[in-house]
């Protein structure tokens, strides 16, 4: 492992990604650090320190912290991802942007460039949102007369900047970095407040608020949820596949057997950040038109959407409509990955066949069938493990635990993401990778 990490700069081009990756991820690091102007930080941070639970934590986790400090990047990258939910939704109904969709290198820039227009419009109405729900920790010179205008344009353009800095970061890690820029963006947040939560625990066991026993037993489900978690993200069902022998002039060709590997979960991490993202949707769109004052249904709806820890049926039902979410998720994500009829098609074409299958219909019937069944348990394996911290909360009310089982999906998944990227460029250049 030693040696293998050795290599990674010992090869030019490698080590040049990687050096350029972290030195895009200390930027981000650093604007988890710049307030919000006009935003009294130290208020803010004691009123919402001890709130934190359920999306905003989550939330705060994801951005490294930035949520809790109001930085620019309060937001994340949220508004990027809601747009590409939106966008991959609308290409089932607009026929021209499911065009875009199959005109290559072409129509995927034209599909980033609407997506990029996109999230600025929901950076902005997201932006608005919050600005209503806050606006009360603005300095006393942003609250009223002339400085009420301009403390709103501030705080809009402020987190609007932020996030649009944070898609830009993101593709520039997406082209001339290592791995997903988005997903390595949400990882590093997601690590650095790590050491946070194990402080946080240890003052919990110190301070009378969980026995150690809770604690050591906090920490060995952890280990075992983080094996889990490792273990069903490299499962896979692999469905036998024979070639039929043919001769090619004086040669013979096929008369091998492979196999079809389909991934338990094929939408890997993607359906719970689509999920977290789909449940701020309505929490921001109420903010904004309550102007952070909502009550009566919209107020509970609210409290929902946010996983309020006032009263349990409010994480009951956030449980419930996350885990339906996630789930829904991984199929249309599974849906947009896997087709199939032009799997069935391609095995046709090469003289592959599904041993006791007969080919065409009857063989993309089939994998239509498996990759149901084990997206199923791959949906419903991440539904749960995304929902053990709101269960935990609920069982024990007086403990704060956002680096949970969402978390552990994230960086679980961009870690073997990212190792597999560096496996197949130093396979490629000859070396012996990380998994040999």
């Amino acid at each position: 492992m030693l040696e293998s990490v050795k290599k990674i700069f010992v090869v030019k081009d490698i080590r040049k990604k990687v050096l350029y990756t972290i030195l895009i991820l200390i930027l981000f690091r650093i604007g988890t650090f710049v307030t919000v102007p006009g935003m009294n930080k130290l208020d803010f941070l004691n009123a919402v320190d001890s709130s934190t639970n359920g999306i905003l934590g989550t939330i705060n986790i994801i951005s490294g912290g930035a949520f809790n400090r109001f930085s620019i990047f309060a937001m994340t990258i949220s508004p990027y991802i809601t747009a590409s939910i939106v966008l991959n939704l609308l290409q089932t109904v607009i026929p021209s942007l499911e065009k875009l969709k199959n005109e290559g290198e072409v129509g995927r820039k034209k599909l980033a460039k609407y997506t990029k227009l996109l999230t600025l419009a929901f950076a902005v109405v997201e932006a608005i949102g919050l600005y209503f729900n806050y606006k009360a920790f603005l300095l006393a010179p942003m609250t009223y007369g002339v400085g009420q205008v301009v403390g709103f344009i501030l705080f809009v353009l402020s987190l609007t900047a932020g996030t649009a800095l944070l898609m830009w970061l993101a593709d520039k890690i997406t082209e001339y970095g290592i791995g997903n820029g988005v997903s390595m963006i949400i990882f590093v947040g997601i690590v650095s407040s790590a050491p946070g939560a194990l402080v946080a625990l240890s003052e919990y066991a110190a301070g009378g608020i969980t026995n150690i026993i809770a604690v050591i037993a906090l920490v060995i489900a952890f280990i075992v949820l983080l094996a889990g978690v490792v273990y069903v993200q490299q499962a896979e069902r692999r469905i036998p596949v024979n070639y039929a022998k043919k001769v090619v002039g004086r040669k013979m060709y096929g008369g091998q057997n492979t196999h079809i590997p389909l991934k338990v979960a094929m939408a890997g991490v993607m359906p719970v950040i689509f999920a977290m993202s789909f449940l701020m949707i309505p929490a921001t769109i109420i903010q904004l038109v309550t102007k952070g004052a909502a009550t009566g249904f919209w107020g509970v709806v609210l409290k929902v959407c946010s996983a309020s820890t006032e009263s349990i049926w409010y994480l009951v039902a956030y449980a419930v409509i996350y885990m339906i979410l996630i789930v829904m998720f991984t199929f249309v994500y599974t849906m947009f990955t896997v087709n199939p009829v032009e799997m069935s098609n391609q095995l046709k074409q090469n003289g592959g066949f599904i041993p006791g299958i007969r080919a065409g219909k009857n063989t993309a019937e089939y994998i239509n069938k498996v990759l149901k069944n084990i997206t199923w348990a791959g949906g419903f394996f991440l539904a749960f493990v995304a929902v053990l911290p709101v269960a935990l909360q609920g069982v024990m009310p007086g403990l704060t635990i956002s680096f949970g089982g969402t978390s552990i999906l994230i960086v679980v998944s961009v870690a073997l993401e990212m190792l597999k990227t560096i496996e197949s460029q130093m396979v490629s250049r000859h070396y012996d990778g990380f998994l040999d």
